[in-house]
């Protein structure tokens, strides 16, 4: 009798095989098919259905179905849900691998949801970072190494060129393709602009990569597309040919301001547009300096110019003109301003030099005869202002050459004065205002 007693006890706690096989068919049946999702409909209250392993189906009264995903963060444990998107936009099979995805998040301690809320965020910001707004923000970290000229030149064409097809389309959405058939038009005009464009393009992807606005800039050959241009230097003329230059300069019919703006320019070897912005409080007349601050310098590094005799002479003669202006070289229309940078240029070429000389040029004449004259190579390049890469070699060669660069400038002022000789340089004397066209 216990024998077959303890036979019953076993027979009423252990389910028998077809029992398994029913209890096994009820968890399946539980799982979502595509035709229960499409035709669950709404009831008095909202109501959901399961999928099984948190993937649930909200039917509101309204008869609006939406997926959700119910788990418990990774770290606080909390029961919070994550939204999958509504049906029928997402499929019973799309919701089962967003499942799958917010699973695998939840496997690395990843909250799907914060991942979901960040991701929308890194999208929405990316696309707000468009090629012109990433290239106004670098504009304004370049513009503080260059001169404000210079740094005018560089958004006017990024203006013209760029924004008018690239501008609007975010940073991480610009590719080689779409570069190349902006730029292909302008390449059939001027290999040389195209060039320029490239290496402005390259500044801002690289500005875009250290600040992690992308993570590789997929711009870096694109002047490789392109043919390279002939390398072309500014016009410029001999030494041999600084005679003719001054009789027309003392035969041209050009302003009186004018005519010291481009004598100052030849004797000092500055470029045109720091030559044109002289101002009467960067001159020590005593000291026989000229100090232009790292602001108006092309490279953000201040300069100082030695005044030869002739330059101070220059000085002297245009005082009675501009002493009381803030400017040594005003402008035409607004004395308060001073002169614009290309007025030399524009003199020049309307003197008969179109495409033979230009008002950069000029330093290019001194330079070279200084060369022929056997000047130091270092000496000359810092009487140019050429700021090398080497920090150390740049602070060694502003200090200790200043007493040779004054040595270099007034023998170049004399070559001057020589080549002037019979034409009343204004750098001579006053009596050179006297035959000058004002």
């Amino acid at each position: 009798m216990t024998t077959t007693h303890f036979s019953t006890t076993l027979s009423t706690t252990q389910p028998h095989p077809q029992q398994l096989v029913v209890l096994n068919m009820a968890r399946v049946a539980k799982k979502l098919t595509n035709t229960g999702v499409s035709q669950a409909k709404p009831k008095e209250k909202t109501y959901e259905l399961s999928d099984g392993e948190g993937l649930i189906l909200r039917i509101h009264t309204s008869g609006t179905k939406k997926w959700l995903f119910k788990y418990h963060t990774p770290h606080t444990k909390k029961r919070t849900n994550l939204t999958l998107g509504a049906y029928p936009d997402i499929s019973l099979a799309n919701a089962r691998i967003k499942r799958t995805e917010a699973k695998d998040l939840l496997a690395q301690d990843i909250d799907p949801k914060e991942h979901k809320d960040q991701t929308a965020l890194n999208t929405a910001k990316a696309y707000n970072n468009t090629f012109k707004h990433v290239a106004f923000q670098h504009h304004e970290i370049k513009k503080t190494t260059v001169s404000a000229d210079h740094a005018k030149d560089v958004w006017r064409s990024i203006e013209l060129h760029l924004l008018p097809t690239l501008g609007n389309i975010p940073i991480h959405k610009l590719d080689a393709p779409k570069v190349i058939h902006t730029l292909k038009p302008i390449a059939a005009k001027s290999l040389e602009t195209v060039k320029r464009l490239c290496q402005r393009i390259n500044e801002v992807m690289v500005y875009s990569v250290n600040t992690g606005l992308i993570h590789h800039n997929p711009l870096a050959g694109i002047n490789k597309a392109f043919e390279t241009p002939v390398k072309q230097n500014m016009a410029t003329i001999p030494p041999s040919e600084l005679p003719s230059l001054m009789t027309k300069l003392n035969q041209a019919s050009i302003k009186l301001t004018t005519r010291f703006l481009i004598e100052w320019q030849l004797h000092t070897m500055i470029r045109p547009s720091e030559a044109a912005g002289t101002r009467w409080d960067e001159i020590d007349i005593e000291k026989a300096l000229w100090s232009i601050p790292a602001e108006r310098m092309k490279k953000k590094k201040a300069h100082t110019v030695p005044l030869t005799p002739q330059t101070l002479s220059l000085l002297e003669a245009i005082k009675p003109l501009s002493g009381q202006f803030e400017y040594v070289f005003t402008g035409d229309r607004n004395p308060r301003r001073p002169a614009n940078s290309s007025t030399a240029n524009m003199a020049i070429q309307r003197m008969g030099y179109k495409n033979k000389l230009v008002a950069h040029g000029l330093r290019s004449i001194g330079s070279t005869a200084m060369n022929d004259e056997g000047f130091d190579a270092d000496v000359i390049e810092s009487c140019l202002a050429h700021v090398g890469k080497n920090e150390v070699r740049n602070a060694y060669n502003r200090s200790d050459y200043l007493e040779r660069r004054k040595i270099a400038m007034c023998w170049w002022s004399d070559f001057i004065e020589k080549a002037a000789t019979g034409n009343m340089s204004l750098s001579n004397s006053k009596q050179g205002l006297s035959i000058v066209n004002s």
